[in-house]
């Protein structure tokens, strides 16, 4: 007994010393492949059956027929190093230890990655796959629960895997009579959706509808909020008793006419609405007669979590975070509701922002796809192709996309626009038939042929006011043949352009780009700059000094040390003299210069042009514009002006991938004036976790996910010399503004500054 006793409290503690199974399987960067769902409802159907009846379900697709293959340590597995991946053709033979596919075998390698390396896999099949790794001691974990994927037919339209739509039904949060037959729903935010009815009427009759995004006044829907800005009404014939009844929205045919992103059949069209009005129903209703079907993409709404001690920073991240997740419902990054088409400049910063938000990388790299063959006509819009394709590196650390459209890149840079200087512009004759063909562009837009600079939108607009000196949304902008904010643009392009062929191994192209990109430098200092001021001047030949010339120079590094103080003072003095968009560019460049302070003032105004103003409007996406008077015709669900979501994760709390695919992170925090502030950010090696809190102790604490280390940046204060990591002192001195350590390793760390 005393010998079988001792036996099973070994047994016990070998176990409790197992190390845990990887998590959170993706195969091409999809979380979820093996979920089932029936016009956007999940159901418990197994994959293997759901492709049998792919009419009637729908679920991930790869197309990839050697996919990569990726997890999540788990956070009690500071390193990995090695791993075994199998693959076959049943959970049941993965379990019985039979890989009839593929079986890596034990791998030494550091990174929770490996492309499938066995026989190319058969299109309409469903495969299961499971890993195991081994820790820093170089004990093998348990093995991970098999995950299934379903091998598409290649479809030459979707080359990346994705998800399909998801709808999700939710009840109103506020449900108030208004009359005697009158009622009014309040469903607490915006959302893209579908309207359901369980009503009980006494008598047979016609009732009234009303769904809109905007109130006139206290329980009444706004019935002319404005051109683009949705309510809509409708009557609908109920019959006595207790029934059923499901809206269909027309589809708008002017919309239909530009050609846009169309909703599957599976799931049907969706309307844009918060507040929904009954009136004329002869009975009662509660919560559950009106109910709405929220469309999106698959999104973690928990897998991001920002807050602070500026309760008006609180209430702009919750609504940019929810504004990407809203303004999903196309499956790819479109410009809200009223065109539903994919621009480049709303893809870069949905792209950004999304990624700030959850650890999801599919749905940019569908909507970029769509882009490269369907254009738009802004020049430096072409321009943001290569930063999209760059962040998808940087983020995911697969080059597939890289490669995939490395072609198509090197024409999306604009090269034969390029005049003797080095410097590109659209007004030299050099957009030739061939030329524009090579980018996909084949119609005109508007009117006009071929592309034209654009700085920001809208260009024009009659409205100036207090906050605006100019009309429309450039500053004054004065347009010249050679134009900064375009060759800033093109600069940045070539940068990365030098580093996308050195990691596709194309050294040739590298040395060609960076002796472009040297020129390009050097001709933008010789031609905007301005020697007695040191600003960037708008073109070759204007003294007119923009906003824009000078934050798009900034956030792209043609603003040499010297002159960042006369740049930055000057950019301060122009305020929010930008759009949505444009501010984006502007608050990284902020950023990027140590500029925190007044970053964070931006982000927590209350002006007119600011993001609390959309709050204030009644908005719960983020709009279009700053407000009405600016751009009558704008939107309340565009996603281009959820700069924030990004701009906090990125820059305030300074979360970025140093290397590819979060191999290494950077932690730099700049909180400003913020007492405190705590932050849950995505990444595909897991949560990265910051909180910073001024008191005493200056204390930042991090916790870093597994497979990765950190560079971590600790605000420097004067008044407190003396830092500590876990309770250790530190030998280190400061550089500039901060502490920097490197290294620092997976798990939880504490690191204070005190006196």
């Amino acid at each position: 007994m005393f010998r079988f006793l001792c036996l099973l409290l070994i047994t016990v503690a070998a176990f409790g010393q197992r190390v845990p199974a990887p998590e959170r399987l993706r195969c091409e960067l999809l979380l979820h492949t093996d979920a089932v769902s029936q016009r956007g409802e999940r159901v418990n159907v197994p994959l293997a059956r759901a492709v049998q009846q792919a009419e009637q379900y729908q679920f991930a697709r790869i197309y990839n027929m050697r996919p990569m293959l990726s997890w999540e340590l788990a956070p009690s597995v500071r390193r990995q190093t090695a791993f075994r991946v199998r693959v076959a053709r049943s959970a049941d033979g993965l379990q019985k230890n039979i890989a009839d596919v593929w079986d890596s075998g034990r791998r030494a390698v550091s990174q929770p990655l490996t492309r499938f390396a066995g026989k190319a896999l058969a299109p309409g099949q469903v495969y299961y796959w499971d890993v195991q790794v081994w820790n820093e001691q170089n004990k093998p974990s348990a093995v991970s629960a098999p995950m299934a994927f379903y091998v598409s037919p290649t479809d030459p339209a979707e080359p990346f895997a994705h998800y399909p739509l998801v709808a999700e039904t939710q009840t109103a949060t506020l449900v108030r009579q208004t009359g005697a037959d009158s009622w009014f729903l309040d469903f607490g935010k915006d959302a893209l959706c579908q309207l359901q009815l369980h009503l009980t009427s006494d008598v047979s009759d016609s009732i009234r509808i009303e769904v809109g995004e905007l109130t006139a006044k206290p329980f009444t829907i706004h019935t002319n909020p404005g051109r683009n800005i949705r309510f809509r009404h409708l009557s609908l014939w109920v019959e006595k008793g207790t029934h059923d009844y499901t809206i269909t929205w027309p589809q708008d045919q002017k919309r239909n006419s530009r050609n846009p992103v169309l909703m599957p059949d599976y799931i049907g069209e969706v309307y844009p609405f918060r507040y929904v009005a009954l009136s004329n129903l002869k009975g009662k209703i509660d919560r559950s007669s009106v109910k709405r079907r929220v469309v999106s993409y698959p999104f973690d709404t928990q897998a991001a979590r920002f807050t602070s001690g500026d309760t008006v920073l609180n209430q702009v991240w919750d609504l940019c975070q929810y504004s990407i997740k809203a303004t999903s419902f196309a499956g790819y990054y479109v410009d809200g509701d009223r065109e539903r088409i994919p621009y480049e400049a709303d893809a870069l910063i949905n792209q950004l922002s999304h990624y700030a938000v959850d650890a999801e990388y599919s749905m940019a790299r569908r909507s970029m796809n769509y882009l490269i063959y369907h254009p738009t006509w802004p020049t430096e819009w072409s321009l943001q192709n290569v930063p999209i394709a760059w962040n998808d590196y940087l983020y995911t650390g697969d080059t597939t996309l890289l490669s995939t459209f490395y072609t198509e890149l090197t024409r999306k840079v604009l090269m034969p626009l390029a005049g003797p200087s080095g410097l590109i512009s659209t007004r030299t004759g050099k957009q030739t038939d061939d030329f524009l063909a090579s980018i996909h562009i084949t119609k005109t837009f508007d009117g006009r042929r071929g592309l034209h600079d654009n700085v920001d939108w809208p260009q024009t607009g009659n409205y100036i006011g207090p906050e605006k000196e100019y009309k429309g949304e450039t500053d004054g902008f004065v347009y010249n043949t050679y134009n900064a904010v375009i060759n800033a643009w093109y600069y940045r392009n070539l940068v990365l352009m030098q580093q996308i062929a050195r990691v596709l191994g194309k050294p040739d192209d590298a040395r060609r780009y960076e002796q472009s990109a040297t020129k390009v430098y050097d001709a933008f200092r010789t031609t905007f700059r301005d020697q007695a001021t040191r600003l960037i001047k708008d073109g070759d030949s204007t003294a007119h000094t923009s906003l824009h010339a000078n934050m798009f120079a900034l956030a792209f590094g043609l603003v040499p040390p010297e002159d960042i103080p006369a740049v930055a003072a000057f950019m301060k003095s122009r305020k929010m003299a930008c759009s949505v968009y444009g501010a984006q560019f502007l608050l990284d460049a902020l950023y990027d210069a140590g500029l925190s302070d007044y970053a964070l003032s931006l982000m927590t105004a209350t002006t007119q042009r600011s993001w609390y103003n959309m709050i204030r409007v009644g908005s719960t996406i983020t709009m279009e514009a700053w407000d009405q008077v600016y751009k009558p015709n704008l939107d309340l669900n565009h996603a281009w002006g959820a700069a924030p979501a990004n701009i906090i994760m990125r820059k305030l709390v300074g979360v970025e991938p140093l290397t590819p695919g979060f191999g290494a992170i950077q932690i730099k925090p700049q909180p400003g004036d913020l007492s405190f502030f705590e932050a849950t950010v995505p990444s595909p090696k897991g949560p990265v976790q910051v909180s910073y809190k001024k008191a005493e102790r200056n204390t930042l604490t991090v916790a870093i996910p597994g497979g990765t280390t950190a560079t971590v940046y600790v605000p420097y204060d004067p008044a407190k010399p003396k830092l500590t990591m876990d309770g250790k002192p530190l030998p280190v001195k400061p550089t500039g503004n901060f502490y920097v350590l490197t290294n620092v390793g997976t798990g939880r760390h504490e690191l204070s500054v005190s006196r």
